[in-house]
């Protein structure tokens, strides 16, 4: 009998070539030969499972976001106990990849990111990324909201949308080395203890 192959598991195997490719070249590194080469196929077998090449990054893209979404998610999870606002901060440090062991992943998505300035596919793929995160953070501000005796931001959703766009800014200035992971990290933890502080004039 013919040997049946995983479809799934062979995108997502391409995927990660193309990662790695990436992280070590850049996306105008990333052909197709070079694609399946690091992923041990063929060249044939990587066009079966993807009829363009913007098909093959707009996968992938989207692969690497569900890992940021799925990690963020795990941190919520994993400490039920925690508050809505420990929870939003354990979620903006996830998304902005700062620690050593996110610095390829930071790497290969920012060159989709400046590729997705000029690919609508890849530009589609981001921004259901960003959206996607975008309501997670609003979520959380909603609950750290209903926290009675406390301040909280009156707009969730842009109070959200001005920590993804800080968190997601914060990938680049690290990578670049504008700052360091370190105050990367007391950038964004001083913008999220202002989220709770009470405006000037309000009564305590």
């Amino acid at each position: 009998m013919p040997k049946q192959v995983d479809h799934a598991e062979r995108r997502r195997l391409i995927a990660g070539a193309v990662c790695r490719l990436a992280d070590e070249h850049g996306l105008e590194g990333v052909t197709l030969r070079d694609v399946a080469a690091r992923a041990g196929v063929s060249t044939g077998a990587v066009q079966r499972c993807f009829r363009t090449k913007e098909e093959m990054l707009a996968f992938t893209l989207g692969q690497i976001g569900e890992r940021v979404t799925g990690r963020v998610r795990a941190r919520l999870t994993g400490s039920p106990a925690q508050s809505a606002r420990t929870a939003l901060g354990h979620a903006a440090e996830e998304t902005a990849l700062l620690r050593a062991e996110d610095r390829a992943e930071a790497r290969v998505w920012l060159a989709f990111v400046a590729q997705a300035a000029v690919s609508p596919a890849l530009a589609r793929t981001l921004r259901a990324d960003y959206a996607r995160l975008q309501e997670a953070f609003t979520g959380l501000v909603r609950e750290a909201r209903e926290d009675a005796g406390h301040p909280a931001p009156t707009d969730p959703r842009r109070a959200a949308r001005t920590l993804l766009a800080l968190a997601d800014g914060l990938t680049t200035h690290v990578l670049v080395g504008h700052l360091t992971p370190e105050e990367a990290y007391e950038v964004l933890h001083a913008h999220l203890a202002g989220l709770w502080e009470a405006p000037p004039g309000s009564a305590e």
